[in-house]
């Protein structure tokens, strides 16, 4: 029985070591930037399209619009974050998404599209 609750307890440490470990990202750099969307599968869409596992951590505000986005400049760029965050469906003041992927978003994500701008890509 000794044995058994000893293993256990390991095995709980072991656990929660893993879970409360978060991916570090070197050479970090941090930009907070507007990404249009409405909802809690926006924001799950957003950052899952976004994250990279040690290069780049989104963190997206339903509220505010504003994600915060962590990443290792010497592997990806601010671009780079945001072209795959707009080819899932989600505008920001850089990116714009195709009206096709647009109306593909569920009823809830989509969002009232801000105006173009010449500085889009």
């Amino acid at each position: 029985m000794k044995f058994f609750n000893k293993t256990i307890t390991m095995l709980s440490i072991a656990l929660m070591m893993l879970t409360s470990c978060d991916a570090q990202v070197n050479n970090a750099k941090t930009d907070t930037v507007k990404i249009y969307g409405n909802c809690g599968m926006c924001k799950k869409t957003i950052e899952k399209a976004g994250n990279l596992e040690n290069i780049a951590k989104v963190n997206w505000n339903k509220d505010t619009k504003m994600a915060t986005i962590s990443y290792d400049s010497s592997k990806t760029t601010l671009d780079e974050i945001l072209q795959r965050i707009a080819n899932v469906g989600y505008d920001s003041d850089a990116f714009t998404t195709p009206d096709e992927v647009y109306n593909n978003l569920h009823g809830c994500c989509q969002y009232e599209r801000p105006k173009r701008n010449n500085n889009q890509k």
